[in-house]
């Protein structure tokens, strides 16, 4: 009675082992983009609805969204960390991973993809979220299968692209497939990309020394570290101020999401360290969910 019990637990445990060092950077991120999203259903979703849902029934739908959101991101991690490069890689940048850790090999990894891939497939296509899986899935393959992630510049273009896509995926999960986002909620969207391609490489600055073991042309490794940081906190300055006059709002209901981007351009531009830059990237990930919040405030204004 208790082995099975204890098989599936290892089995849970193993997989949130390979998306473990994602899920508060990532998976919350869009998450919140969705809950966020929803309540201000109003001005960024097509046909508006007659009346709009109320915060509990959005937060019936959360972990619908949270489950949108891990189990493409599950597919992803799988498909990033059995390859020969990420695993030299991550001996040096994340040895706690599961497959330097030897507690699964690559090829069981693979053989564990064929059964994942078309059980979230499955799971996007019952959310109504099937659409933006399947460009996922389409994304995470020329990332990770034809090297996209180590190209400069392309890697940058397809994360930005797929954060489209679990964005506006975690959106049509808190709303219902039925609705599709208004041109306001594309422009939206498409802006919240605009910043995941110009500051997303904040993440590399705490691996270079594993990118540059595997040979992965990131922005701070293939233009310089200088020209990285620098670019990072122009663009944080940049995406803050189009955001605030995109949503026409005061400073006062900007307050926070402008304190959280002038720490993270003070420590970008100024501590220089793994450990520091480590910090930097999780204070990063504040500020771009903090810009997820700003619909609703100028719902409620």
């Amino acid at each position: 009675m208790l082995r099975p019990l204890r098989e599936a637990g290892s089995f849970l445990r193993l997989n949130w082992d390979f998306i473990e060092s994602d899920f508060v950077t990532f998976a919350v991120p869009n998450t919140a983009f969705g809950v966020f999203s929803a309540f201000a259903a109003s001005i960024l979703v097509k046909d508006p609805f007659s009346t709009a849902p109320s915060a509990a029934q959005i937060l019936q739908r959360l972990p619908w969204i949270l489950a949108f959101n891990i189990g493409n991101l599950l597919v992803f991690d799988l498909a990033n960390q059995r390859s020969p490069r990420s695993v030299a890689e991550d001996r040096i940048n994340k040895p706690w991973r599961p497959i330097p850790q030897g507690k699964i090999t690559t090829d069981q990894t693979r053989r564990l993809m064929l059964v994942v891939i078309p059980a979230v497939l499955a799971l996007n296509y019952a959310l109504g979220a099937w659409r933006q899986g399947v460009f996922i899935h389409i994304l995470t393959w020329l990332y990770n299968d034809l090297g996209g992630g180590d190209e400069a510049f392309v890697r940058e273009m397809i994360i930005a692209v797929a954060y489209g896509f679990f964005n506006s995926g975690s959106l049509t999960v808190a709303v219902g497939p039925a609705y599709s986002l208004s041109l306001l909620g594309i422009v939206w969207t498409a802006i919240v990309s605009g910043v995941i391609l110009t500051t997303m490489q904040v993440q590399d600055l705490k691996d270079q020394e594993g990118d540059r073991t595997r040979g992965r042309k990131t922005i701070a490794l293939f233009l310089g570290e200088r020209i990285s940081r620098a670019s990072i906190a122009f663009f944080v300055c940049f995406w803050s101020f189009v955001c605030e006059y995109f949503w026409g709002l005061g400073p006062l209901a900007f307050s926070v999401t402008a304190a959280a981007a002038a720490i993270v351009v003070m420590r970008v531009l100024f501590v220089r360290s793994p450990k520091g830059d480590a910090r930097t990237w999780r204070l990063w990930c504040f500020w771009h969910a903090s810009l997820y919040a700003l619909p609703i405030l100028i719902r409620r204004s």
